[in-house]
């Protein structure tokens, strides 16, 4: 995969909804199961842990945000 396809990912991950994000990544999963492709199946994994870094960044900024209101 090419630098302007993990630029428009980059991008796409900053402004998707979490439902989005947790429905690709199901999908990835699912395609992950059935390749073997061992180059591709890399670039899936790499994908999804962008995603998980997603994530839990914004489960981390929401729990700062909650204890900043107490």
């Amino acid at each position: 995969m090419n630098h302007d396809f993990w630029k428009t990912l980059h991008g796409w991950l900053n402004v998707a909804h979490s439902d989005d994000i947790h429905a690709k990544k199901r999908l990835l999963l699912e395609m992950h199961r059935q390749i073997s492709d061992p180059g591709l199946r890399s670039d899936i994994q790499r994908i999804l842990r962008l995603m998980d870094r997603e994530l839990l960044a914004r489960a981390e900024w929401a729990m700062y945000c909650v204890m900043q209101l107490r």
